[in-house]
């Protein structure tokens, strides 16, 4: 008796949960339809400000990375006297 109230209030679970999911925001991703939406964090102008300098750091700390190792490798090849 109790398998045939709990397993269809399980199922009703199951589809809500599935369509709840196919319209709930999904992390920061592109923005889900109203009333779940909201802007996504990596879309506000501040937040790709941050990540534009944290690609510039990251391509100079690269440049820094290969000129040393170039360095090193002139050096190891002809060595100063």
């Amino acid at each position: 008796m109790f398998d045939r109230l709990y397993l269809p209030v399980l199922a009703l679970a199951a589809i809500a949960a599935v369509a709840l999911a196919a319209v709930a925001p999904q992390g920061y991703g592109d923005r889900s339809p109203a009333p779940f939406g909201s802007t996504p964090i990596q879309r506000t102008p501040a937040m790709q400000e941050k990540m534009h300098r944290a690609d510039l750091a990251a391509q100079r700390q690269g440049a820094r990375a290969r000129s040393a190792v170039h360095d090193l490798q002139t050096q190891s090849l002809a060595p100063a006297q």
